[in-house]
């Protein structure tokens, strides 16, 4: 049985002995104990994420139903006598596997190598200095720094902290920030909220700085513990929505196929085994088993190509949805304006220069400990005051609905509470007024109130962010701040700051509005500072919605006025993520660009989130994306990188749905007439192979500017439509080589097999050249790498029957005019799939357009 003291919480043991063998004392642990201690205790990540060695992952690529069918069934070939059939057959199957598992492990190597580059880092103490490290390098007995905007990267105690609020809604539900203290608790504080000496791995730093002493890292943190809980699995993109449903129809379409095969060879009493190894073979050609490889290679080769371009990729998919985006929501600050805020004006009430109000900003923007915004270093760069005999008693923390930040100050005399906020809330919160530099202090009745906004409005309206300043005398014994405590206060008046538009908004908004990206700016500033930028910026605005007019509407509702609108302002955090998600419910693919602790729920609600390298841990942690410059220029080169990757993946699955499919017909058609197999198991495997490795250098390829010029979505109607188009026509060839082989060559069994493998070769792998592309396959040219590729393959083809291993596969050569025959057939073949894609092209609307 545990002992009592083995059950009680960590965080209820002194220091001394709760944290025994991490006590590392005030110059943190040596860098060599760190080492040892990471070697004892194991990489600090709340999920076990040993990596696979290389074996591991080779072997894990043999559980593919198909594969692992293919091998049984080459075994029983070689207990039945077809020892070449087994080697065969083996030999093709390690050839797939080995090229996918090399391929993707390549591609997803390179892209984790620049994941990591932006990885969330911990400060901690190591031999009296401060060392700025990955959080999975976190060690028991390391301390760590904190302050606002940090995650926290391990369980620990407290050991100093000042005006620290935490929130922990993740693992404990509590919606608001808690306060944390060093110090003893009571045997009773044995719940998460009670322990107020303790913070825990996973939540986020709201305001104020701290050290701690990390306890409990990794799989032993509270989070940890309950990982899989309390992760929230984000909603499937469009585009992976749109592969499992391309996956689902080829699955469906594969399982007809190889039923319809088994039942005509049973009815026609042909061999079984060999019967079954055709039907598996075809199952094998109708997979588009490289799709995840050539999906990985894709989106990890566009990532490279992103990070060249300043953006980092964090989560691959992202790359397509980004290409997907339709709609981008972003705050102004920093993204439409320069982010170099500059304090122009400090008035009165009734408009007149105050110094008095720059003296209270000052003040209450020098003892603030929380996340400083702009507006706080341009108060603090415009002019020195001497903070003189003040000193801070405690301070109320900005939060996102109060809109404000309090700070309890006393110099011996008097006991101040200072208030700084949204004009709107500060005006709100007074019963008086100053005025004549706080000479004066005036009710603010109905007759005041209206000069009074008319002032801050004309200053929003001339495109100044408008910060309210207040005051209250409390008695010299008030202890605390608490919010109750920000009532009848005296306005002393308003600090207004310049944000200028950035030179090159302008220009970036218009070519993402030509790349058919809409902008809708989210904003917690005010309608009229938010209009006069778009005028600067020349912007149409096209609806307003603000905050209080969110409120009063029902997700429904908002649906219906989110696509009229493309300023959304005063909004707090959750109708920023109200707003996306009602945007996403319209069938947007939706952006959200931020870099505050009140973006994460809208960095995880969009279909991509941005942020910014020089962002906060919480919203670094839920991008998808990193930009290492905040300009959209590099955004809308990530998105055309996004449209190229999508075009890239897009060129496999149309060539999979369309010649390739129409081979496989038309060999499921074959075996209703023909006394033979149309071609040997064997054979099929090594088509498919052949075939595969010819669409290897499809990541590399080309994409026309016509596939850029607009967001595209994977259409799933869109690829059966193009399939039911040109699959046919490759039938159709099929049938017309039939005919010539049996009809004009009568060919046997062997040279009908070698004809057909030679003919549907050759037109699946060359039309290659026409599906790539919309336009003239003369005019856009592929990479030259699949150009060299699919003609080595062609060659192949035609020459195997003529040389010794092709007798190992059942080949024969074939006569001197089925090349001439096939030749003619081939470019004919390639004109009317030409013809026809240019048709359906023509009749039908592409996808996100």
């Amino acid at each position: 049985m545990p002992t009592d003291s083995a059950l009680r919480p960590w965080w209820l043991e002194l220091l001394s002995a709760g944290a025994a063998e991490a006590d590392a004392g005030l110059a943190g642990l040596s860098c060599a104990e760190a080492k040892a201690r990471l070697a004892r205790f194991g990489p600090n990540l709340f999920r076990e994420q040993q990596a696979k060695s290389l074996l591991r992952q080779y072997l894990s690529r043999f559980k593919n139903p198909l594969v692992l069918i293919l091998l049984v069934a080459s075994a029983v070939s070689a207990f039945t006598g077809e020892v070449i059939n087994f080697f065969i057959i083996s030999l093709i199957v390690l050839l797939s596997v080995t090229l996918d598992f090399v391929q993707e492990y390549r591609a997803n190597a390179a892209a984790e190598k620049l994941r990591l580059s932006v990885s969330v880092k911990a400060i901690v103490i190591r031999d009296d200095r401060r060392l700025e490290i990955p959080v999975a390098e976190v060690v028991p007995g390391d301390l760590v720094v904190l302050s606002a905007g940090d995650l926290i990267p391990a369980d620990g105690r407290v050991l100093e902290a000042r005006d620290f609020f935490v929130k922990q809604a993740l693992l404990t539900g509590e919606s608001y920030p808690v306060e944390k203290r060093p110090g003893v608790l009571p045997d009773t504080a044995t719940d998460l909220q009670d322990a107020t000496n303790a913070v825990f791995m996973g939540t986020s730093v709201i305001s104020g700085n701290a050290r701690m002493l990390v306890v409990k890292t990794g799989t032993a943190t509270a989070i940890g513990g309950i990982a899989d809980s309390v992760s929230r699995q984000p909603l499937p993109s469009s585009f992976e929505i749109g592969t499992r449903r391309f996956g689902m129809l080829i699955m469906r379409l594969t399982v007809l196929m190889v039923l319809f095969v088994l039942l005509v060879n049973t009815w026609f009493h042909k061999p079984l085994l060999e019967s079954f190894l055709f039907a598996v073979a075809l199952a094998v050609g109708l997979t588009p088993e490289l799709l995840p490889m050539v999906v990985s290679v894709t989106l990890a080769r566009g990532a490279l190509r992103m990070a060249r371009k300043h953006m980092i990729v964090k989560r691959l998919a992202a790359i397509q949805d980004l290409g997907s985006m339709d709609v981008l929501c972003t705050d102004k600050t920093g993204t439409l304006t320069e982010a170099k805020i500059r304090m122009e004006r400090h008035v009165d009430a009734e408009g007149a220069p105050s110094d008095r109000v720059l003296e209270l900003a000052y003040l209450n923007s020098f003892f603030e400990t929380g996340l400083k915004s702009p507006l706080d270093e341009a108060i603090l760069d415009h002019e020195h005051i001497e903070v003189g005999s003040w000193k801070k008693i405690d301070e109320i923390p900005f939060d996102f609905e109060r809109r404000c930040v309090s700070v309890l100050l006393d110099n011996g005399k008097e006991r101040w509470l200072v208030v700084k906020g949204a004009a709107d809330e500060i005006v709100g919160l007074c019963t008086r007024y100053e005025s004549e530099d706080g000479q004066l202090r005036r009710p603010v009745d109905e007759a005041a109130l209206v000069p009074i906004q008319a002032q801050y409005h004309g200053l929003e309206e001339e495109g100044f962010r408008v910060l309210g300043i207040a005051w209250r005398q409390v008695p010299p014994d008030h202890p605390h701040a608490v919010v109750s405590d920000e009532t009848e206060l005296v306005l002393a008046g308003f600090a207004a700051f310049l944000d200028p538009p950035k030179a090159s908004a302008a220009p970036a908004l218009a070519v993402l509005k030509k790349a058919g990206v809409a902008i809708k700016i989210v904003t917690g500033d005010s309608d009229r500072v938010t209009r006069h930028v778009c005028a600067e910026l020349k912007i149409p605005v096209e609806g307003v919605l603000t905050g209080k007019e969110i409120a009063q509407l029902d997700d429904h509702a908002l649906q219906a006025r989110v696509e009229a609108a493309n300023l959304f302002c005063r909004v707090n955090p959750a109708q920023k993520e109200r707003v996306i998600r009602a945007l996403k419910a319209r069938g947007h693919v939706v952006g959200y660009l931020g870099d505050g602790i009140n973006d994460a729920p809208s960095l995880h609600a969009a279909d991509v989130g941005l942020s910014v390298d020089s962002a906060v841990d919480v919203a670094k942690e839920a991008a998808d994306m990193i930009l290492l410059r905040h300009d959209l220029h590099v955004l809308h080169a990530g998105v055309l990188e996004g449209r190229r990757t999508f075009g890239n993946i897009m060129k496999y699955i149309m060539m999979g749905t369309s010649s390739n499919f129409g081979n496989m017909f038309s060999m499921a058609g074959a075996a209703l007439f023909l006394p033979f197999l149309p071609m040997l198991p064997t054979q099929i495997l090594l088509n498919n192979i052949l075939y595969d490795i010819s669409e290897v250098p499809i990541p590399l390829d080309k994409v026309d500017t016509g596939e850029i010029v607009a967001p595209r979505a994977l259409d799933l109607n869109f690829i059966r439509n193009y399939m039911l188009v040109i699959g046919p026509i490759s039938s159709l060839f099929d049938f017309l080589t039939f005919y010539v082989l049996l009809a004009v060559l009568q060919a046997d069994e062997k040279l009908f097999q070698t004809g057909w493998f030679v003919e549907s070769l050759c037109t699946q792998v060359l039309v290659i050249f026409v599906i790539r592309t919309r336009g003239n396959p003369l005019k856009s040219r592929a990479h030259p790498l699949l150009t060299a590729t699919s003609l080595a393959i062609v060659a192949i083809a035609v020459l195997l029957p003529l040389t010794p291993p092709g007798t190992h596969f059942g080949f024969v050569p074939p006569p001197a005019r089925f090349y001439l025959i096939l030749g003619v057939m081939v470019v004919v073949y390639l004109f009317a799939v030409e013809l026809a894609k240019r048709a359906f092209y023509r009749w039908s609307a592409p996808p996100g357009r």
